[in-house]
């Protein structure tokens, strides 16, 4: 399979028939050797894929884009505590890549890293550390053609069921091309800003893309905790912000299940 759109943007595009998890073949190839940045491993037939939490993420054969692509924050001089805002920029660039393929939908990012299109998910993104600590492996799972018989979920979608057209090959290219496009735009702009405020106006983008902003949310937390309120805002570290009871107590979440109330 080859991905001639997306070879013009990338340092290097890995193309895969198939594999276990394209976030742990890039991580295996920056071991190996010095690998440049925006560097992508990219398959249709992933086998043993994860998403956030540890859970498992899977899709018939043939369907759905697996991509990891290379980031080393570290050469940018971006704090550690920068590092939240990854995901959350990765999110974006593929919002914006997904809305040029289905542009008559509403196509929106859930805090933190879920694309959505009319309200269901169509793409995750899982972001891990390189070992070594200089670089971070994006990965982004796309449903490009599932039919909905053979989704995993009922809350999930495919670009196919929503209008967009061609093989999944063909659909790979393109979304895979817009996404790093976008990632690159958006990179060069949270690296210039560097430890400053507000990260060069990413903060903006992103808040204006996020649908869970404004909603009344319930947050499950990876202790069992769980919290009900409206998300406010993101703080300077991406994290959600929500407003809790009558008094308005906020409540700053940096990892867990953000349920839009809605949508039960």
């Amino acid at each position: 399979m080859e991905f001639p759109l997306s070879a013009e943007l990338a340092a290097r595009v890995v193309a895969l028939d198939e594999t276990d998890s394209t976030n742990d073949d890039l991580v295996a190839l920056a071991a190996a050797g010095p690998v440049a940045e925006f560097t992508a491993v990219v398959t249709t037939r992933q086998t043993a894929g994860r998403g956030r939490l540890g859970r498992a993420w899977v899709a018939p054969p043939g369907t759905s884009l697996a991509a990891s692509v290379l980031l080393r924050p570290q050469d940018a001089d971006v704090p550690l505590e920068r590092y939240g805002w990854i995901p959350l920029i990765a999110g974006l660039a593929m919002t914006r890549a997904v809305r040029q393929l289905v542009p008559d939908r509403r196509v929106e990012l859930k805090w933190p890293n879920d694309v959505q299109i009319d309200g269901r998910k169509v793409c995750g993104v899982l972001s891990e550390l390189l070992p070594d600590g200089r670089g971070v492996v994006v990965g982004a799972g796309l449903n490009l053609t599932i039919p909905a018989q053979e989704l995993p979920v009922p809350t999930a979608t495919s670009l196919s069921l929503n209008g967009a057209t061609g093989s999944a090959e063909v659909l790979a290219d393109r979304a895979l091309a817009g996404y790093l496009g976008e990632l690159r735009r958006l990179w060069v702009a949270f690296t210039a800003a560097g430890s400053r405020e507000a990260t060069g106006g990413i903060r903006t983008e992103v808040s204006e893309a996020c649908s869970t902003l404004g909603q009344v949310v319930r947050v499950d937390l990876p202790d069992g905790t769980r919290h009900r309120g409206t998300a406010i805002d993101l703080d300077e570290a991406g994290r959600l912000r929500i407003s809790i009871g009558p008094n308005g107590s906020l409540q700053t979440v940096a990892a867990g299940d953000i349920t839009h109330l809605r949508y039960e």
